[in-house]
């Protein structure tokens, strides 16, 4: 059975947790969004494709990946305002600490999750195609870091 690092995704949860205090801050020149909204949206993907996961079917798993989310996780690396949000993931208008900090939890009991997933567990990504657990890992950690280097752009 082929290990799935899960390490650089708790490291980045420790960072996203970092940030919360700022949670208010914003900088236009930056995002139109603040610190709260890339924390919670980072989190709602984290769990919601941990999620989506588990729910999958394995037998119906097809390796439609596409070349260029290949390439860009590859690079680790995402383009800065070149998708739209899907609605499931977006944070709300009015984002709580407490939310951030609930997800934040959840996020790390998922990510524990990861390993025991069948081979096969894929989530549907609406640019790449399906994304099975061993790309999962290295998808999280560029969507978390993608944010995370906005978060920073704010914060500078």
């Amino acid at each position: 059975m082929k290990i799935i690092n899960t390490k650089v995704l708790e490291n980045r949860l420790e960072l996203l947790e970092s940030y919360i205090p700022y949670f208010e801050q914003t900088n236009n020149a930056v995002s139109k969004a603040s610190v709260a909204w890339h924390l919670d949206h980072s989190l709602k993907v984290i769990n919601a494709v941990v999620k989506s996961m588990e729910n999958s079917d394995p037998t119906l798993y097809q390796n439609n990946f596409k070349f260029l989310g290949k390439v860009l996780l590859r690079l680790g690396f995402f383009p800065r305002g070149k998708v739209k949000v899907p609605k499931h993931v977006k944070p709300p208008e009015v984002i709580l600490k407490s939310a951030i900090i609930d997800q934040l939890e959840e996020a790390r009991q998922n990510i524990k999750r990861i390993q025991n997933l069948d081979e096969r567990a894929y989530f549907k990504h609406p640019v790449f195609g399906n994304t099975n657990k061993f790309k999962v890992a290295r998808f999280l950690d560029t969507h978390t870091n993608h944010h995370l280097k906005i978060v920073k752009s704010i914060l500078k």
